[in-house]
């Protein structure tokens, strides 16, 4: 038995003299969300498009369940569903009739494809909305209906580039709280996404940067092997001048604003030392406390170095 669901081995792809995709390898494991983040741009919708048989690699291998994605692509894609980044189903036609064709092409019949168009609907709360057409869906709904789709076989393995691409925030969760329901049925999911908080969601997840990945993990081992020294919180006046000057004191080594708070990742200094320095500048400090590194933090710490 394979130890990976999907595994890249030296991957390469190049357009002309680019090359977006550049000797990455990586494995997702059976009944895992795999994350894979990282700007756009960066070669995170390449790479999933060679690991559905899309697009042909320039060099290295895709296998999937075994099988390898140049060779055997249709067979592969019967095993998966896909679900890209732009919006791919009819607005001309509604949602109960998107559903009807996308089982036609998995070969659903009968009796078969009436109970499955009836699980996804309900699943996915698309029962009230099945005799709309696509054109006057909200955006949260249509990530919602391409989801139902790419799910209607039942698929071994579900992969989704960029799933809540401008959906609002109670989508956004009502879509991973699919995701995650989806993988409690055995499935395993690969997903890319370019915002970092959603990679809290995930098993494991993998870094990409200008074609190339620069670390992979679980979150909590990301935070803690690539995170160095420490994370302070700060409540402060003058947020914006705060942060200009916080991020001139030696020993900060990244500052951003989070929230209505000064975020600063230190090396080797104190909280009494940063807050003395903000306030010698003439920043008002209401608290400073300890932190906690977010994945984002990972990614500013990873992807510095490999530039």
């Amino acid at each position: 038995m394979a130890e990976f669901e999907i595994e890249c081995r030296n991957l390469v792809k190049k357009f002309g003299g680019f090359t977006a995709v550049n000797s990455i390898s990586f494995g997702v494991k059976k009944g895992e969300i795999f994350g894979f983040l990282g700007p756009n741009g960066c070669g995170k919708s390449t790479t999933i498009r060679m690991v559905c048989g899309l697009i042909i690699p320039t060099s290295g291998q895709v296998f999937v369940s075994g099988k390898d994605a140049t060779l055997e692509a249709e067979a592969i894609r019967q095993r998966i569903g896909y679900m890209s980044q732009k919006f791919s189903l009819y607005d001309d036609l509604t949602v109960e009739e998107n559903l009807e064709f996308f089982a036609g092409i998995y070969g659903l019949r009968g009796q078969i494809r009436r109970k499955r168009m009836d699980e996804v609907m309900d699943m996915n709360d698309l029962q009230s909305v099945r005799q709309i057409l696509v054109a006057g869906l909200s955006t949260g709904l249509r990530q919602r209906l391409a989801l139902s789709a790419s799910i209607l076989h039942s698929p071994e393995i579900l992969i989704l580039d960029e799933p809540t691409s401008g959906v609002d925030p109670l989508s956004r969760r009502r879509l991973w709280n699919l995701i995650n329901e989806i993988t409690t049925q055995g499935a395993t999911v690969l997903v890319t996404t370019h915002a970092m908080d959603e990679a809290e969601h995930c098993h494991r997840v993998t870094m990409m940067q200008s074609g190339q990945l620069v670390c992979t993990g679980s979150p909590a081992e990301l935070r803690s092997s690539q995170i160095k020294g420490q994370v302070f919180s700060v409540d402060c006046a003058s947020l914006f001048q705060a942060l200009n000057i916080a991020s001139k004191i030696p020993g900060v080594i990244d500052a951003s604003v989070m929230g209505s708070r000064l975020h600063l990742r230190v090396l080797d200094l104190s909280l009494q030392q940063v807050q003395s320095a903000l306030i010698k500048e003439g920043i008002s400090v209401a608290s400073i406390d300890l932190g906690e590194a977010t994945l984002e933090d990972v990614f500013v710490a990873v992807a510095g170095v490999a530039t």
